[in-house]
């Protein structure tokens, strides 16, 4: 069992708060790949297979990462539970630092390798601080209420994904071509900002007082955590659910510019990719009052739709669009609304309704053309939204001594992120972006199948907070 060593028990809205604005920038930096994408597949004349290396590279380094976190884990027991996680999110936000840091070198040689490199190491960073703040926001309260609380933490995390396709973009977009030729130096201001920003987060953290929880027993070596069935099947979530994710966002330019979409161009483009990640910040904000406990239905619906509308009134004042270009993405955000209500606020159901949704979504992408294809494919990261969330929890339910152990494996499989883009990317330069999609749609299956599991076997989670079952 964890226990919160701070005594008397102290109210968690600071920490909470504090580590909302750290889900804030590694979502704003993880999206700017996608934003970078484009841009070095132009600058070095990258195939489609090529510039997936960015993803690659980034999401390999989630999982070079979490194999060193677990044999560590496995030999020497949790690091986590030893350093504590107030050290762990410190040490993960220097990483990232220097991460960033070396785009300027990269920029400086014009070197794509070195690119890769600088993403490499900024993944390791995330890493680290994903196994932190993932797990740490999870045990701020109980664990009824873990995956609701992971939702509004991702939901600001969607925050920063929604405003990087336009801030970065344009950030980028304006260094990027010098005299009309384009150039790597505009990439050396901004991550040189973005390092500045996670030294003064790290900063800002090591004077927050943070609750601590340990162990009740600090050896936890072994394989310990695989024992849980839930765990072993949201790895594999993750891997899928992340894999997905990434994969449709990486895209997204591309697509919009073909002939059959219109060929729209890519400052036009990158606002739509706003509203693919937007839709998973309204979606998570949603989930995160769905999933609460303690509220009647009637409040709940009546809370989700002020958000819906609020947040909606965010995202149109980020992009640079007009009312009546994206007027049909509240067509979806009303589909959100349904599929919640039909989720009845089990984390499980919800999960598997969301994945059966992005299956159809992704189909008629596929399948169609021009607006219908358009917004089928954006209306997919509003059914994003609670997966990450969801699937985390749900994984590490019931897991005791072997939390961290627990997490450490599911942000392993981030893998995913670096595997399927890649393997979409080697598809695409053969049948086409469009019907590439079929990858997307058997990640998405197989959460289908995660979602029910954890619905029919892990019910009793949102009653009492304890897992009896599922080894």
């Amino acid at each position: 069992m964890i226990s919160d060593t701070t005594q008397p028990r102290k109210n968690y809205t600071l920490p909470l708060i504090t580590l909302t604005s750290l889900f804030f920038m590694w979502g704003f930096i993880t999206c700017m790949n996608d934003v970078l994408i484009p841009y070095l597949k132009k600058l070095f004349s990258l195939t489609y297979f090529e510039s997936m290396l960015i993803q690659f590279c980034f999401f390999g380094a989630y999982f070079i990462g979490s194999l060193i976190y677990f044999t560590i884990s496995y030999y020497s027991g949790d690091p986590i539970n030893k350093i504590g996680y107030k050290k762990g999110i410190l040490l993960g936000l220097l990483i990232s630092a220097i991460g960033c840091a070396m785009f300027y070198p990269a920029a400086t040689l014009s070197s794509y390798g070195v690119f890769l490199a600088a993403l490499f190491i900024l993944g390791l960073g995330f890493t680290l601080l994903q196994i932190s703040a993932n797990a740490y926001v999870s045990l701020l309260g109980p664990d009824e209420s873990a995956s609701s609380r992971l939702n509004l933490t991702q939901a600001f995390n969607s925050l920063g994904t929604t405003i990087a396709p336009v801030l970065g973009g344009y950030l980028i977009q304006e260094f990027f071509a010098v005299n009309g030729v384009v150039s790597a130096q505009s990439t050396k201001i901004p991550y040189l900002i973005f390092a500045g920003l996670f030294i003064l987060l790290g900063i800002i953290i090591a004077f927050v007082k943070l609750p601590k929880f340990n162990s009740e027993e600090i050896e936890s070596k072994g394989l310990g955590a695989l024992k849980y069935k839930n765990l072993r099947l949201g790895v594999i979530a993750i891997f899928f659910y992340v894999g997905g994710e990434v994969a449709i966002g990486s895209f997204i330019i591309s697509l919009l510019g073909q002939a059959n979409m219109g060929s729209m161009p890519e400052a036009v483009a990158k606002n739509y990719l706003s509203l693919y990640w937007g839709g998973a910040m309204i979606g998570r904000f949603l989930g995160a009052i769905s999933l609460s406990k303690g509220i009647d239905t009637t409040k709940k619906i009546i809370y989700m739709l002020i958000t819906a509308v609020v947040v909606f009134g965010v995202i149109y004042s980020i992009v640079t669009l007009s009312f009546a270009q994206i007027h049909y993405f509240l067509i979806f955000i009303a589909l959100n609304l349904v599929g919640f209500l039909i989720g009845k606020s089990s984390p499980g159901r919800t999960l598997a309704v969301f994945a059966c949704v992005n299956v159809v979504l992704v189909l008629i992408t596929m399948f169609t053309n021009g607006a219908v294809a358009m917004w089928s494919i954006l209306g997919i990261g509003l059914f994003n939204s609670i997966m990450y969330s969801n699937i985390f929890t749900l994984g590490i339910a019931g897991l005791g001594k072997y939390t961290s152990q627990g997490s450490s494996l599911l942000v392993m499989a981030i893998l995913g992120g670096a595997v399927i883009p890649v393997i979409q990317g080697a598809v695409a330069d053969i049948i086409g972006v469009q019907h590439a999609l079929i990858l997307p749609v058997i990640c998405y299956l197989y959460i289908v199948y995660f979602g029910y599991y954890c619905w029919k076997n892990l019910g009793h989670i949102e009653h009492d907070g304890q897992v009896k079952g599922g080894h």
